[in-house]
């Protein structure tokens, strides 16, 4: 079974999107911010990880930007999930690591595409 790590501190999203995820029949793990992601992420090393990146204790940029620099997690892939869709938040998401980007409130069809499109090329790449 796929694991995805969703990375979301408020709480009603986090539900909200772990229940429609498991319906997609993904497993999912949770965690609140960045630095509990990274424990998890070594714990459990997940196929993908779905990112807030307004997070307390380490947001999303910094985390993703220490993902990028281990060796072990350098190639995993991220999406971002964020309530600031302007262009260079999106740029801002790219430069700190994440693969992809998509905004709140989430477009769940085009969510579980972005997901399919990582893992596949993921596969690919034999990662």
């Amino acid at each position: 079974m796929i694991q995805l790590l969703l990375v979301e501190d408020n709480e009603m999203n986090r539900d909200m999107l772990t229940r429609r995820l498991e319906r997609k029949g993904f497993d999912i793990v949770a965690a609140g911010d960045g630095e509990q992601a990274l424990a998890m992420i070594e714990e459990s090393m997940p196929d993908l990880v779905l990112m807030d990146m307004n997070l307390p204790i380490k947001n999303g940029w910094a985390t993703c930007q220490e993902l990028r620099k281990n060796p072990r997690t350098e190639k995993l892939p991220v999406i971002a999930l964020t309530a600031h869709a302007m262009a260079e938040d999106k740029q801002k998401a790219l430069d700190a690591g994440c693969d992809d980007y998509t905004t709140k409130p989430i477009d769940f069809p085009l969510l579980i595409q972005k997901i399919e499109n990582l893992l596949s090329k993921k596969t690919e790449l034999g990662v």
